[in-house]
């Protein structure tokens, strides 16, 4: 079983230690321009870097569930390697909002990393859609959809 998950466990795991630097960017904005919890304004500066962990840690539920549920039913290899994409897309969004519109790494802007890691959740999406209905449809059916592309 371990085997079978192991990328995805790789992938989580990297994608927690992205948000703790994220969390950590903020404790060192906090700190440098003197803004105390619970306070969430401030400079330009602290608020875009506040932003920018708010937001990517609104959609880290959203990706956990869905690299794993496309792991576990459609494929590990598939799934590991948007997972990866995505924690790329996402770091770059981060860089890209803290650094104001000027942007970097994917794009000019900021939102094309946003645009990227929103289209690698639908492929997600759609994968694990795929590998469910194709579970279900074996399970309960007795209908094997793979046999019925590759005849």
């Amino acid at each position: 079983m371990l085997d079978q998950i192991h990328l995805l466990a790789a992938v989580t795991l990297l994608g927690v230690l992205e948000q703790a630097y994220f969390f950590f960017q903020v404790i060192y904005a906090r700190r440098l321009f003197g803004i105390s919890p619970p306070k969430i304004s401030g400079p330009p500066e602290f608020e875009r870097i506040f932003r920018a962990q708010v937001n990517s840690s609104e959609y880290f539920p959203i990706f956990l569930a869905l690299l794993w549920q496309a792991g576990l039913f459609f494929h590990q290899g598939l799934a590991a390697a948007l997972g990866l994409l995505y924690l790329y897309a996402r770091y770059c969004y981060f860089v890209g909002y803290k650094a104001s519109s000027s942007g970097s790494c994917l794009s000019s802007t900021r939102l094309s990393p946003m645009y990227s890691s929103a289209s690698i959740l639908w492929i997600l999406l759609a994968a694990s859609a795929l590998g469910i209905l194709h579970s279900l449809l074996s399970h309960y059916v007795g209908l094997n959809i793979l046999q019925l592309f590759t005849a």
